[in-house]
């Protein structure tokens, strides 16, 4: 019997991180860049800026019959009412990437594999906190294999305003060496 090839990741946090912009980001670069199917589900608070929002992504290689989350193998969290809120729906084993210059992960995460990125705290040095998410991005490319970090790169490049490229480039790059570093200290323990 054939595994299916579905995979899951939610992005979670508040209005105005560019949680929404994160999930279109993953979205794209499966869709477009992998060939993949993928379909995009999101949802905030009647408030939207500052309020806890989250998107789904679906990946999958074949069409995609249901396209909201059912179990999601990564939730990336950037705020704590997002952790407490969402935490629940990841799937036992799952990964659990989360903004430790906001977040403290607590008991109930032992069950996952666990990376605790600075992704604000990184997005500061570099003066604009608001690509926290990108640096997200670059580090879940490298500890998800869902879709590629090549593929998320271009979606990037493509999704950015022309502006503001050269900052989500540096910002992406961070995370992808956030990433290899996580990597590299689970094989050295």
């Amino acid at each position: 019997m054939r595994r299916r090839a579905r995979r899951e990741v939610m992005f979670a946090g508040f209005g105005g991180q560019g949680i929404i912009t994160a999930g279109f980001i993953v979205g794209r670069a499966a869709a477009v860049y992998d060939n993949k199917e993928a379909t995009l589900t999101q949802a905030y608070g009647p408030e939207a800026r500052g309020s806890t929002c989250y998107s789904g992504v679906v990946i999958d290689d074949e069409e995609i019959d249901y396209p909201y989350l059912l179990n999601p193998e990564v939730i990336v969290v950037m705020s704590k009412d997002a952790y407490e809120k969402f935490l629940p729906r990841l799937r036992e084993g799952g990964i659990l990437i989360v903004d430790s210059s906001i977040v403290k992960p607590d008991d109930r995460a032992n069950k996952f594999n666990v990376y605790e990125v600075p992704a604000t705290e990184e997005a500061e040095k570099m003066g604009a906190r608001i690509v926290a998410n990108v640096i997200m991005l670059g580090f879940l490319g490298k500890v998800w294999d869902a879709v590629s970090v090549e593929a998320l790169r271009e979606s990037v490049k493509s999704t950015v305003p022309r502006k503001y490229l050269d900052l989500n480039l540096r910002a992406f790059e961070r995370g992808v060496e956030l990433g290899e570093k996580a990597l590299q200290k689970r094989v050295e323990v």
